[in-house]
């Protein structure tokens, strides 16, 4: 009866006979105590097993009164069972129903979070493999750097085979110094970019994992109330499972449940977005650092050309002047030939004016006299003697000149060769290995 109670969500409708105790009634009994009463002096002693009619009566009253009130108590709890069970038969219907409806609402929410999931994992996973592509880029990109590296490492010892006094710091070295930092700089954000991606990829799958288990209990959640939802009365697969009208004591509410799930699809959300910014700033770096080895190896290039210009000119030149040298060098072998030649011209007439001088100091007497004859001889002797020795002088500038004109030549062949040299090392070998250098795609890692 206390089941009873609490099925019952309304008080019993009135009945037709007043549910309650009917009077009892009051009979005066008789006793045998009259003159024709069995109870005179012949039945002093004992009780006679007859009894009066007025007994009889009572007892008959007493049966029906008390048939009426049985029937009548038999018949208010009938018509209280047929109500009590119509409406607790209603009530588990409604019950059923409402337990449905909120089955069936309790599914459109693990459905939709459901979906939030799988849409979310998805993503993820998406997200992942242009994260992954990226990051395959960023391995060719800093795999193609080790060319250019090598190439400037190349140029710089090469260079440093020039020799005096080519070799100096030019703009080329300057040029080549800084694409060198430069690559040793990309290289080193290369590899912090890739140390990056590979961490936001792990943190990618670590939260496409716990999407992906959250997903799965929500599929598993959803199939077992998708089950319950189909259960109805008349099902043959229901039985009589007492202690589960419990609640557990790790359950969730559906407050934590919605935020459980909620903070998985934040944080997914937040890596997403995270592995988004990290793809566009992957594409910035792989751009600008594409673009910027380029640009200095176009300014490398440049400095290269200018400076092959430079000694092509300064070679030209060096030429000229050795051309001229040697014409010099000739014409002066020709003057030292002339001045040898003319100095021993004077010898004959030096000795015909000593000579003469000699044979007139052996003059007798008085005829050895200062006449104008002497005075001559004397004059042209010490002229001669003048000329002599002015070409010799002159004969030793001129070897002196030869001599320096050849250290000239010496000079001049030796910087020729010098220079020749610095453009066989700039041009042939130097920009022939920087033909070589990678394209902008397979710097940006496309290729």
């Amino acid at each position: 009866m206390a089941q009873t109670d609490i099925l019952l969500t309304k008080e019993p409708a009135p009945q037709t006979v007043p549910a309650c105790q009917l009077p009892r009634k009051l009979y005066d009994v008789a006793r045998n105590t009259g003159a024709h009463t069995s109870s005179g002096l012949a039945t002093s002693g004992f009780r006679t097993a007859k009894y009066l009619l007025d007994e009889w009566f009572q007892n008959c009253y007493a049966r029906y009164h008390q048939a009426f009130a049985d029937r009548d108590q038999s018949e208010r709890q009938r018509h209280e069972s047929q109500q009590l069970a119509a409406e607790t038969e209603a009530l588990a219907q409604r019950t059923q129903q409402d337990s449905t409806r909120k089955v069936g609402g309790r599914l459109q929410d693990t459905h939709g979070w459901k979906s939030e999931l799988q849409r979310q994992v998805e993503e993820l996973v998406s997200e992942t493999e242009q994260l992954l592509a990226q990051k395959q880029r960023l391995e060719r990109a800093l795999d193609a750097t080790a060319g250019p590296f090598s190439i400037v490492t190349d140029n710089l010892q090469c260079r440093d085979r020039r020799q005096q006094p080519d070799l100096v710091r030019d703009c080329v070295e300057i040029e080549l110094l800084k694409e060198a930092e430069l690559i040793r700089n990309i290289q080193e954000l290369l590899k912090r970019t890739i140390m990056q991606a590979v961490s936001q990829i792990r943190l990618n799958r670590e939260h496409k994992e716990t999407c992906e288990m959250d997903w799965s209990d929500k599929v598993e959640a959803y199939n077992i109330d998708e089950a319950c939802c189909r259960y109805n009365s008349q099902s043959t697969d229901v039985q009589f499972y007492p202690h589960s009208a419990t609640f557990e004591e790790s359950a969730s509410t559906p407050e934590t449940w919605a935020k459980f799930t909620q903070e998985h699809l934040y944080r997914a959300e937040r890596e997403r977005l995270a592995s988004v910014n990290l793809r566009n700033l992957i594409d910035c770096i792989l751009q600008d650092t594409s673009e910027d080895l380029r640009l200095q190896c176009d300014a490398v290039n440049l400095a290269f050309g200018r400076r092959c210009e430079e000694l092509e000119d300064a070679r030209h030149k060096l030429e000229h002047h050795l051309r001229k040298t040697l014409r010099e060098i000739t014409d002066q072998e020709h003057n030292i030939a002339a001045l040898k030649q003319a100095i021993k011209d004077k010898e004959a007439p030096l000795k015909v004016a000593q000579t003469r001088l000699y044979q007139r100091s052996h003059r007798p007497n008085v005829e050895l006299c200062r006449d104008a004859a002497q005075f001559r001889l004397m004059s042209e002797v010490e002229e001669l003697n003048l000329s002599l020795a002015a070409l010799k002088e002159k004969l030793l500038e001129a070897e002196q000149s030869l001599r320096n004109l050849e250290d000239t030549r010496m000079s001049l062949e030796k910087d020729i060769a010098v220079k020749t040299n610095s453009l066989f090392i700039d041009r042939h070998k130097c920009m022939a290995h920087r033909a070589h250098y990678p394209t902008v795609l397979q710097l940006a890692g496309y290729q």
